[in-house]
């Protein structure tokens, strides 16, 4: 495995999308194998589906025996852990999850925490005890904060040593995109990301990035553009990055992030050519000037 492969994952949040079928899935494809044609497309999915239910064992086994061995999933740590109230009263189901998901294996990259807007800097003490008691040797976590005070110092100075100490990756979600510009009323929903601002760190040896693309792909541009030089930097320190691209249309994420991944080969950012690109449809031409 080339050493680029081991330090750039780019994929969507969900892989179980019918109106991909067609498109980016061939037609008359089966639900059933939308895991498998996703993983020979893409490097990595964040695997939302388990912020809303955990699945069996027999489930996570078949979604080994579908994908190859440097697939990774960063899955979302389930709303009934991160959001009923203290996290501390949760780490013992916290645990659970990560067993019932380890037999993932290789397969598995880092989980993550989404923690809800009401979650404040006020409970650092909870929040502290729950990283501690994570098993970071076998699985990596990251976290994303969405209440603002985690934004300003003092606190977002103190949650960053807190990241750095524990070895505790921070979520990067950049919703800038959708906020620059009018969306189809339709859209309306997507508002409801927060808008907060975008730090540009890293508090460990990874990166997980969460991109919320306008469904007008030349609106995300400059904001893609601010990422491409971010990675390349990234990069060169050994950082290793998961970057999802979502869309508030759906069917329009996984070109999305095609097109992302076209930049960054343009730009000459070593990053590892995509398994989409040894499929018989034809790659997707972008020019940036």
């Amino acid at each position: 495995m080339s050493q680029p492969h081991r330090l750039f994952f780019l994929g969507c949040a969900v892989w179980a999308y019918k109106d991909w079928v067609g498109d980016f899935y061939p037609s008359g494809s089966r639900s059933t194998d939308f895991l498998k044609l996703y993983s020979q497309r893409l490097t990595t999915v964040e695997g939302n589906t388990t912020f809303y239910a955990i699945p069996s064992p027999e489930m996570v086994n078949r979604w080994v025996e579908q994908t190859p061995s440097e697939f990774q999933f960063c899955l979302k740590l389930p709303r009934d852990i991160t959001h009923r109230g203290q996290l501390q009263s949760a780490i013992s189901d916290a645990l659970s999850f990560w067993e019932r998901m380890s037999p993932l294996g290789s397969r598995l990259g880092p989980m993550f925490a989404q923690l809800p807007p009401r979650y404040a800097p006020t409970e650092l003490e909870d929040l502290t005890a729950f990283l501690e008691a994570w098993p970071h040797q076998q699985t990596p976590l990251a976290l994303e904060v969405r209440h603002p005070d985690w934004f300003i110092d003092p606190y977002s100075n103190t949650l960053t040593t807190l990241l750095k100490d524990l070895g505790v990756g921070q979520v990067l979600l950049d919703s800038r995109p959708v906020y620059s510009q009018d969306l189809d009323p339709q859209l309306g929903s997507t508002r409801r990301k927060p808008n907060l601002p975008v730090q540009f760190t890293t508090t460990t040896s990874f990166s997980l990035v969460r991109f919320i693309s306008h469904p007008q792909f030349d609106v995300n541009l400059p904001f893609l553009q601010e990422w491409v030089t971010q990675i390349k930097q990234w990069l060169t320190q050994g950082i290793r990055i998961y970057f999802f691209v979502h869309c508030p249309q759906e069917q329009r994420s996984p070109t999305h992030a095609r097109q992302f991944q076209t930049m960054l080969e343009q730009l000459e950012v070593d990053v590892p050519s995509l398994p989409w690109n040894q499929l018989d449809d034809s790659p997707i031409q972008l020019s940036l000037w």
